[in-house]
């Protein structure tokens, strides 16, 4: 699943949908709190990019961009610069690209937003990198953000929560489960309105006495049992 497609689906869908899919089926769940520069929503492959304090690299990258691919920058997760801005998004726009991931800082606020690309990152600077630090060999090859490293082997996922990383491989079938727990979400809030509590619908009152005679036993395991969602 690729490029336009991808981002269709994950339009019915929430990273909160997709990261309670990864538990549900033992993945690690590769999130990190980022903002939302144009309050758009992001799904595509990664493009890694190690930033040392030249765009040079980023024009380097796209020449090997695909359709839909996602800039992924690891800029440290610096707060003393901003280390991509306006002629960035707006050539990565133009390469194909369906958005842009920073772990640090942007610029150009305004300009980014009317370009209209999406674009996530900590938060915005004026200043921009004062530095130049040698590029690692690795430079186009991995970007970590936060404590996780992706490749292009993954799949990048964005929207007003933040952001999370998925193996491409198994993006389909993390859709399909996501959906699923969507659909059971949405069928226990209709149920809430009109009054009937989610303690009622997920027998919670079963899982108190359950767990009075085994201790051991956990609110997700009585979840699992009575196909509740909720956590996941």
């Amino acid at each position: 699943m690729r490029g336009v497609g991808m981002l269709e689906r994950f339009d019915e869908l929430t990273t909160a949908h997709v990261a309670d899919a990864c538990l549900r089926v033992g993945l690690p769940v590769r999130t990190v709190s980022l903002t939302a520069v144009t309050g758009g929503r992001v799904a595509g492959r990664v493009l890694p990019v190690q930033h040392v304090g030249s765009v040079d690299v980023f024009l380097e990258a796209f020449e090997s961009a695909a359709e839909g691919d996602v800039l992924v920058i690891d800029n440290g997760g610096r707060r003393d610069e901003a280390c991509a801005g306006d002629m960035v998004a707006l050539e990565a726009k133009a390469a194909g690209l369906s958005g842009v991931v920073i772990w640090g800082l942007h610029r150009d606020t305004v300009d980014i937003q009317a370009i209209g690309l999406p674009v996530f990152s900590l938060g915005a600077m004026p200043t921009g990198p004062l530095r130049l630090d040698p590029q690692p060999a690795d430079a186009l090859l991995t970007a970590t953000i936060g404590e996780w490293t992706v490749t292009r082997d993954d799949v990048v996922l964005g929207d007003e929560d933040g952001v999370l990383f998925v193996p491409a491989d198994r993006i389909g079938e993390l859709f399909d489960l996501a959906e699923s727990i969507r659909d059971t979400e949405r069928r226990q809030a209709a149920e809430i309105r009109p009054g009937r509590s989610l303690r009622e619908q997920v027998r919670f009152a079963e899982y108190l006495t359950a767990r009075a005679a085994d201790p051991s036993l956990t609110f997700r395991q009585h979840l699992r049992a009575v196909k509740g969602a909720v956590e996941e």
